[in-house]
């Protein structure tokens, strides 16, 4: 009887108690009356169980150290691919930091829409030279008439050469002229004895003769080798290498004049120098604004 009171009077809770419980539930929460929630008698539901966040796994950073650091013929092919796609027009010499080679491996990458970087990873290096491998050859040549408008070095020197000899042969009779009078002039001094106008035009030679003289040397053979001839501001200029043999007991000395001046009669601007002094002859010339007819 008494538990069909208690039936009686769960039905009276209307039909949202009906339907939040059964009467088996009905039965246990009057067996154990703590087992159910309050206010409905239901057992009370689990808490929802939260998951533990995934960590999130970072991208490996690029891998550039090992195209860098690899062999130094791989690092030229690398140059040589992106020679053979137009990229790079600099030295084969396996230096892929170069800016030359930067700016190739970037303008490739461009290319391909990735990042324009400067640096290859090691599949990127066997897409490049893959890549150039499958391009075509393509043969350069000039074309006939360019080649033959471009002389060697060797044909502009053999070109240059007859135009010396040329200009050379035209100056020559009025050089050996000259130089034969210049001659005639130390011989004369020599032979009297310090005394002539080879003295007087050219002071560095009498003194150089006075010298010789002091030292107990006789002289010999004077030849003459000409240095430079040519048109100067004030007239025809010469200039010549004299050796002078001179004596001294048993010995024998070869000594060396350099003579510059311009034709006259008396010579101009005449000067004497040791062969040994270029620098001295050289500037002689520039300040006689030399033309040379012989070089």
């Amino acid at each position: 009887m008494r538990r069909l009171a208690l039936l009686a009077a769960f039905a009276l809770l209307g039909p949202a108690a009906a339907l939040a419980q059964s009467a088996g539930e009905v039965e246990r929460c009057f067996q154990n009356p703590a087992a159910c929630a309050s206010g409905g008698g239901g057992a009370a539901p689990a808490p929802a169980h939260t998951p533990p966040p995934v960590a999130t796994r970072q991208a490996p950073a690029p891998d550039y150290a090992t195209v860098l650091n690899s062999s130094e013929a791989d690092r030229r092919k690398i140059q040589e691919s992106l020679r053979t796609l137009d990229k790079y027009n600099g030295p084969i010499d396996g230096n892929l930091q170069s800016e030359a080679t930067v700016k190739a491996i970037a303008d490739w990458q461009k290319g391909r829409g990735t990042a324009a970087v400067g640096k290859l990873t090691p599949p990127e290096a066997a897409q490049l030279n893959a890549e150039a491998a499958r391009a075509p050859i393509r043969r350069i040549e000039p074309p006939a008439q360019t080649a033959a408008a471009q002389p060697s070095n060797a044909d502009r020197l053999k070109a240059l050469q007859a135009r010396l000899a040329e200009r050379r042969k035209a100056a020559e009779p009025k050089a050996n002229a000259a130089a034969q009078a210049l001659i005639a002039d130390l011989k004369a001094y020599v032979s009297a004895d310090g005394k002539g106008v080879a003295g007087d035009q050219f002071a560095a030679f009498a003194k150089w003769y006075a010298d010789n003289k002091a030292a107990g040397r006789t002289f010999g053979a004077i030849a003459p080798v000409i240095d430079d001839y040519g048109d100067a501001k004030a007239g025809a200029a010469t200039t010549t290498e004299v050796k002078f043999e001179t004596k001294q007991g048993a010995n024998t000395y070869n000594q060396c004049l350099m003579f510059a001046w311009v034709e006259g009669s008396p010579r101009k601007n005449a000067q004497a120098f040791s062969c040994d002094d270029v620098a001295a002859v050289e500037k002689w010339k520039t300040d006689q604004t030399l033309k040379s007819a012989w070089r």
